[in-house]
């Protein structure tokens, strides 16, 4: 895989004057911020710009699956058997799933399905802002000293994500989740993830590609990992996502009929 780099316009070049030059002339020298680039032997490294609309990869006979191990499900322990054998007590066979309810998928299926639909990435220094269409589910990537007490950070279902620069790959670290009975991959509030994105191009057009491992000491009986890739969507855009709008225009359109009915809402 052929790897580009766009490089980051993070802060325009900072002009010093060093001094004179032999013909009595002010000498200007640019600097670049050390978290723009990496000088390495008098070359700069740029680092990638995930900014962009990304839709779930489709090319080189990959469907940007979500890959797990053996037989295609986690190594629960038996708390979290016990759990989920709970949940699907109540719920199986029934239409009760927090999609119906407009509830997001939560990490780490928001990053590895979201149903298909794309997703924007929009990069700045210190922090990147991921938007998943489904479900309008948000992450906010803070690169670096973010500053947040983590005893102070409320739990999510997406968590708290903290991201580094490892050369030309992003790290992010998601922390703080809720305990999910009711994912495909469930988890408790002590799971852990890490995901490496790097970016790419494949049949001339950039790829985003997500390696990433879950390790969760209730849940887990052992890590488990995955890759997720995404194509760019040139020119794409994320539409609205409300899932509750075809319920109320079928409501309007019986008001509007003469029907009189009640709250139908949950």
């Amino acid at each position: 895989m052929t790897k580009i780099f766009r490089l980051i316009t993070l802060l325009s070049p900072v002009l010093v004057l060093s001094g004179c030059g032999s013909d009595g002339a002010n000498t200007a020298t640019a600097q670049v911020p050390a978290e723009n680039a990496q000088a390495v032997a008098g070359e700069v490294t740029e680092r990638p710009d995930f900014t962009g609309v990304w839709t779930t990869y489709r090319g080189g006979g990959g469907a940007g699956a979500f890959n797990r191990d053996g037989a295609g499900q986690p190594s629960l322990t038996e708390l979290a058997q016990e759990r989920v054998a709970a949940y699907q007590a109540v719920t199986q066979g029934t239409n009760h799933s927090p999609g119906a309810y407009c509830v997001g998928s939560g990490m780490p299926a928001s990053m590895t399905g979201s149903g298909g639909y794309p997703m924007e990435m929009l990069q700045h220094r210190d922090q990147i802002n991921i938007t998943y269409e489904a479900h309008k589910e948000i992450r906010r990537v803070y690169i670096g000293d973010h500053g947040f007490d983590p005893a102070a950070i409320f739990p999510e279902r997406n968590g708290f994500a903290a991201g580094h620069w490892e050369g030309d790959e992003l790290v992010v670290e998601t922390t703080h989740l809720l305990e999910q009975v009711d994912s495909r991959m469930p988890h408790s509030e002590e799971a852990r993830i890490v995901e490496r994105y790097s970016l790419g191009v494949e049949d001339g057009r950039r790829v985003i590609t997500n390696q990433w491992t879950m390790t969760d000491p209730l849940f887990l009986a052992e890590p488990v990992s995955g890759e997720k890739k995404w194509q760019e969507l040139e020119g794409g855009r994320l539409l609205s996502y409300e899932c509750t709008e075809p319920q109320w225009v079928e409501i309007v359109n019986r008001l509007m009929a003469g029907e009189t009915i009640g709250y139908e809402g949950e």
